[in-house]
């Protein structure tokens, strides 16, 4: 019992020994307890920029945004009765009193219709010139636009992305060929690209009509294939830049001294730590390319009738904004939504991920 260890005494100190005089430490502060536990926790790249982007309000914000935005869209055509081409009819006949209705009004045919004991859904948004839900319309017109800027944003991140990484890992001769081409793509008009390739695809190719790029017409194929030749330009110089950057460090000499090869190198060392820019300038490119094809529908070479699209509705109530103001108030107010909720995602995706913004 006497060699039992008491933890409040000190024990003796013994001639030519190393034990250290406790009065010589002072306790670590609460503060100082606290940092260590941030010094030690463990994550990984993707969980620290969530929660960088938890904390930023207005990204936050924007997501709510977008998520509504798809529910509606996604809803919608399950919940109110009408299609995007159908014209209104009462019981069979054509209801010709339904145009321009105002929100929430109804026709002389369907106040008799309901009078007589029946069902008739409103029209929260109106109807058009044609006699057509106007907010049917709308919602079909923010699937095409949400759906045109998601799969540019797509083309332009995987030809930019091989492309970049190609040119920025070889470097030398490659990379100043493959840099002088961007430069010539850089210096083609998109506009005028758009125009010529939507009148020689719209008399050269056919769609079937029961497919998506069908009901869409040739314009949208064309505006795809602009996004595929010219958009992708910007994308690939970020990605070299970044990739001129991260090749000349040590973890990259160690994978090429293994025998890792080049194609392992770019997609497993190179690629990841390109992420940030990669995932912030996808999200950025969303909005430029809703907003791109929005423009070219409202100058009439976007999407074919009677298919709408954000772009195309604001243009066709152009004509009567005098009398029907509101039809120009509902697609701006979606486009303006979405890419504004966009930008701010974007936004707040370069604050979380790019580490160069970081304290």
């Amino acid at each position: 019992m006497d060699n039992q260890y008491n933890p409040n005494i000190e024990p003796e100190k013994r001639p030519f020994s190393m034990q250290l005089d406790p009065s010589m430490f002072e306790k670590a502060t609460e503060e100082e307890k606290a940092q260590q536990e941030v010094m030690s926790e463990s994550t990984t790249f993707f969980r620290d920029g969530m929660r960088r982007l938890r904390k930023n309000k207005l990204s936050m914000f924007s997501i709510i945004v977008l998520l509504l935005i798809l529910i509606g869209i996604s809803a919608a055509p399950h919940i109110v009765p009408y299609g995007y081409e159908e014209i209104l009819s009462v019981e069979g006949k054509r209801d010709k009193g339904a145009k321009n209705l105002k929100p929430f009004e109804y026709s002389k045919m369907e106040q008799q219709y309901i009078a007589k004991g029946g069902e008739r859904f409103p029209h929260i948004f109106g109807t058009d010139e044609q006699c057509r839900d106007y907010f049917i319309r709308v919602v079909y017109g923010t699937r095409v636009s949400l759906t045109v800027g998601f799969f540019a944003s797509i083309i332009v991140l995987i030809i930019g992305m091989i492309y970049g990484s190609i040119s920025g890992y070889i470097g030398g001769r490659v990379d100043m060929i493959m840099m002088r081409i961007v430069d010539v793509i850089y210096s083609l008009p998109d506009m005028l690209m758009v125009i010529l390739l939507s009148v020689v695809l719209g008399s050269r190719i056919s769609l079937p009509k029961d497919s998506f790029l069908g009901k869409m017409g040739p314009n949208m194929l064309s505006l795809f294939i602009v996004f595929g030749l010219l958009y992708w330009v910007g994308m690939a110089r970020l990605i070299r830049g970044q990739i001129l950057s991260i090749k000349e460090n040590d973890y990259i000499l160690a994978a090429q001294s293994t025998g890792a090869s080049s194609g392992r190198i770019i997609r497993k060392h190179i690629i990841p730590n390109c992420l940030s820019v990669i995932i912030v300038s996808t999200a950025l490119q969303i909005p430029s390319a809703i907003f791109t094809e929005s423009y070219l529908s409202f100058i009439g070479l976007g999407v074919q009738a009677p298919m709408p699209s954000l772009g195309s509705l604001a243009n066709a109530a152009r004509g009567g904004i005098n009398t029907y103001p509101y039809k120009l108030v509902f697609p701006s107010i979606m486009i303006c939504l979405i890419v504004l909720s966009l930008n701010l995602l974007g936004d707040g995706l370069r604050d979380a991920f790019d580490p160069k913004l970081r304290r």
